[in-house]
């Protein structure tokens, strides 16, 4: 086997900046990639926690990120979630690349995240604000992803955010120092209540807030649980928003935030939820007087575009 190319953390995050990301979903949405098509992930158990595979098929590229999820790595100062993605050739299905996995999760899920947000922003009923407050449930590594991948999608943004661990807060704070990020804990209600975007990046296995302060204007993105038992939004929301989800089929699957809410039938009826695809294709309608809510768990497909895009431009780059 000839040597192949190994794109470690720094290599992906030089490679794959927010904008390139966003655009990169966006294009393999509209040129085909269809969500309902993804296979689900593959769960098994490892010491300390759980072994998470993910695969996807593509025209020129396939791919399998294995992963490793640890709940406890947090308080030990190591990250929860950690592996390789590895790229082939969809012809010869020979490996091709191997990637850093958990910083291209690191970048994918911001990036499906704002991709989403920045849609249904263009298609609200009213003039969507060029400067958005922005609130941000979480102090993580999601949340400073989610907020770089803000400030690619609307340069203007004000940032707020609510987090469990006050020394978190106060480290994203000062990694954004210019952005003059507030934390919003003492008033989280009045924080909700002001913000036009509200990202939920948390592992909150409750809701994080009562869904009837959102304003009729906002967008909201829950994106930091996966499981049909944890929950970062409550009914109440659900009930007044318009909603998008990844696929259907996955949200149905693993999506805690809508499983009380939407039931077998719903998800087979026509009224069903629209998934990304149709909403870069122009197939959502936002409804005045309604929020919009988008929630995602993570898809194969996602990983497999940004992957591809990593090693697509980098032989480009060396062909020239």
């Amino acid at each position: 086997m000839t040597h192949l190319p190994y794109f470690d953390a720094d290599a992906v995050r030089a490679a794959l900046p927010f904008e390139r990301a966003m655009a990169a979903i966006a294009d393999g949405l509209r040129s085909g990639i269809d969500p309902e098509d993804d296979g689900p992930r593959l769960f098994s158990p490892a010491p300390n926690g759980e072994f998470l595979l993910m695969p996807a098929q593509g025209r020129e590229f396939t791919g399998l990120k294995a992963l490793t999820v640890a709940p406890e790595n947090p308080a030990r100062g190591l990250e929860k979630i950690q592996g390789l993605y590895i790229l082939y050739s969809s012809d010869t299905l020979a490996p091709v690349a191997v990637l850093e996995g958990a910083s291209l999760t690191a970048i994918r899920t911001p990036a499906v995240t704002l991709m989403a947000v920045r849609e249904l922003a263009e298609l609200a009923p009213t003039p969507f604000p060029a400067e958005p407050r922005v609130l941000v449930f979480g102090a993580g590594v999601q949340a400073a992803g989610h907020v770089r991948a803000t400030r690619a999608a609307f340069p203007g943004a004000r940032f707020d955010v609510i987090g469990r661990r006050p020394e978190r807060v106060v480290a994203l704070q000062e990694e954004f120092a210019e952005l003059g990020i507030r934390d919003r804990g003492a008033d989280a209600e009045a924080a909700v209540q002001e913000a036009d975007i509200i990202l939920c990046v948390t592992s909150a296995s409750t809701p994080l807030f009562d869904g009837a302060l959102v304003r009729d204007t906002a967008i909201v993105a829950a994106v930091g649980t996966h499981g049909r038992e944890l929950r970062e939004v409550d009914d109440v929301l659900i009930g007044r928003s318009d909603i998008v989800v990844e696929g259907r089929g996955s949200a149905a699957r693993e999506n805690g935030n809508l499983a009380t809410a939407l039931d077998a039938d719903d998800w087979a009826a026509e009224t069903a939820p629209r998934n990304l695809q149709e909403l870069v294709r122009g197939a959502v309608t936002r409804t005045p007087g309604r929020p919009a809510f988008y929630s995602g768990v993570g898809m194969s497909w996602e990983d497999l575009i940004c992957a591809a895009t990593v090693f697509s431009d980098a032989r480009q780059r060396t062909s020239r």
